[in-house]
């Protein structure tokens, strides 16, 4: 097994070493295995990488060369995805069904990329069936080079806070619930790093701070269906990162982290010495699902108060929050010039999409879409079949329209593939006509999230849109009976997964890929199929197309 294994990483570095020469290598050997634990106290199957629920945190800079071996011990196929990483010129890596053929049982695939002039606070997790629901995530950040400063100074330390919603049920379980037409329900409960604490209870402190220091912490929520809002006894957080994004630094007594979203916050030691709970609650559930963790001063072993702060009530508080971020314009990301200095709003939108969420039976079971399409993977992935030049016989292209129907009363089940031109500047509308919060991310790309309102959005909205210093992320919240805009410049070559973070819906149908081509098929633009690529359906066994040459 161990040549294999190197002989894997070798042709995988061979695909890519023409493009990423210079920027240094790291390695990682990942076992993904079942195991058994009892977060909710109850035990149940979960999926550990090596050994550990959640996963091991992945730390990153801007441009390493990140290769990962991962040996899939479960019982059925894998992919792992990585949330938020662009893969620039490189959708092979980005781990979903839709561009990669999963990892059989009992195999291993290695996966190499670069998250290219990137930093920020992410996180990977299983993409395939509901493997979610049992674990496989963790937490993905990327480190500003050296030579790169940071608007603000070094934190004593750097912490993840993975919070999600929880099942007891197993993935399969779940999965047959759906399969027969069922729905999920409301969670059982909370985790915050895969624990769930008592308020008065016997929980070991997760983070341990020095009185007077400040300690950063990379919040994201890694859950199914809730929006989480996260808070701390006591302590401001400081927003100073979002998705890749540096913001402008504003005080917070309490976050609404939707599904699929991550930031960054300093929080300060700054209270009496003893410990404080941090709070994870769900919010617009009919029933409020919370969990505690502990957080103690260095030398201390006064207990937490029993008084717990409050969450915050109604959407529309969460709305204003997410009307107080600000790009910071000045500071650089992950190159040297200032974030401001990309002017998009000032730019002409070449082409308006408009994605409304649809639900409806189909054969009598529940299943959701865009615009009336509810997608289906398919045994060859969308990208290889693209690659190979043999899409006519998988899937058809621009089955979705670029506008709902005025009124969707039946869903078409197909995969569901848009074509969108190479460099075009785009807006794309997330329309929610349902009760419930929705939320709704982008492979392949950060967008700057314009504005996001109650209603129907008609084309003069758009003077209402943040056209200066709107955050750059790859993850929109819409709210109830609301709608939410996003713009975009399609640079990035590849097929790209847009999906609701809501993964009991998009097991079920809602999502959708885009397909964006170039049309010099240079290594300019992206890079070829990696020597390694595991290749299934139609195009197994099939010699690999002529590689892409500069």
């Amino acid at each position: 097994m161990q040549g294999g294994r190197l002989l894997t990483v070798f042709v995988c570095l061979v695909s890519v070493a023409l493009v990423n020469a210079g920027d240094p290598y790291f390695y990682y050997t990942w076992n993904v295995t079942y195991g058994t634990v009892a977060p909710l106290g109850i035990p149940q199957q979960v999926i550990l990488i090596n050994g550990q629920f959640p996963g091991p945190n992945l730390n990153s800079t801007s441009n390493n060369n990140v290769v990962i071996n991962v040996f899939n011990n479960l019982d059925e196929p894998f992919l792992l995805t990585w949330s938020g990483l662009q893969h620039r010129k490189n959708s092979w890596q980005d781990g979903v069904t839709g561009t990669s053929c999963p990892i059989p049982a009992g195999t291993n695939y290695t996966y190499h990329f670069q998250p290219k002039d990137q930093i920020g606070s992410y996180f990977y997790y299983p993409s395939t069936a509901l493997h979610r629901f049992s674990g496989g995530f963790g937490g993905l950040r990327v480190n500003s080079r050296l030579l790169i400063p940071v608007p603000y100074a070094d934190p004593e330390d750097d912490h993840t806070i993975l919070i999600n919603d929880w099942y007891t049920k197993s993935h399969t379980a779940l999965k047959t619930f759906l399969d027969s037409g069922r729905t999920l329900g409301s969670p059982d409960g909370v985790l915050i790093n895969g624990k769930s604490g008592k308020v008065g209870g016997q929980n070991k402190p997760l983070f341990t701070m020095k009185p007077g220091k400040t300690y950063k912490y990379r919040i994201c929520n890694v859950g199914f269906k809730s929006t989480l809002n996260f808070r701390i006894q006591g302590h401001k957080m400081k927003l100073v990162e979002m998705e890749g994004s540096h913001v402008l630094q504003n005080d917070y007594d309490s976050l609404d982290v939707h599904v699929g979203q991550c930031f960054a916050v300093l929080v300060t030691a700054d209270q009496e010495a003893k410990s404080y709970y941090m709070v994870a609650s769900t919010r617009f559930l009919k029933k409020e699902v919370s969990t505690v963790g502990v957080m103690s001063y260095e030398g201390s072993n006064v207990q937490p108060s029993n008084v717990l702060p409050k969450a915050p009530v109604g959407w529309a508080w969460s709305l204003n929050q997410f009307r107080s971020f600000r790009w910071n314009l000045t500071a650089s990301a992950a190159r040297p010039n200032p974030q401001g200095s990309y002017h998009y709003g000032k730019i002409n939108i070449t082409r308006t999409i408009k994605l409304a969420n649809t639900k409806n039976l189909v054969d009598g079971k529940v299943r959701f879409g865009l615009n009336g399409v509810s997608h289906v993977d398919t045994e060859t992935p969308l990208k290889l079949a693209e690659y190979f030049e043999m899409s006519e016989k998988v899937f058809k292209y621009n089955v979705i329209k670029d506008e709902p129907a005025a009124k969707i009363t039946t869903l078409t089940v197909e995969p569901n593939v848009l074509n969108i031109t190479f460099r075009t500047f785009v807006e794309i509308v997330f329309e929610n006509h349902e009760k419930s919060m929705q939320s709704f991310h982008l492979d392949g790309y950060s967008f700057f999230s314009v504005a996001s309102e109650p209603g129907t959005w008609t084309p003069e909205k758009r003077n209402n849109y943040n056209l200066l210093d709107a955050v750059s992320r790859h993850t929109v919240q819409v709210f109830p009976k609301s709608w939410s805009a996003i713009l975009l410049t399609f640079d990035n070559a590849g097929m790209w997964n847009i999906r609701s973070e809501n993964w009991e819906r998009r097991y079920l149908g809602q999502q959708m890929y885009v397909s964006v081509l170039s049309p010099e098929k240079s290594l300019r633009d992206e890079y070829n199929i990696p020597l390694n690529t595991n290749l299934c359906g139609i195009v197994k066994g099939l010699p690999l197309p002529t590689p892409y040459t500069i």
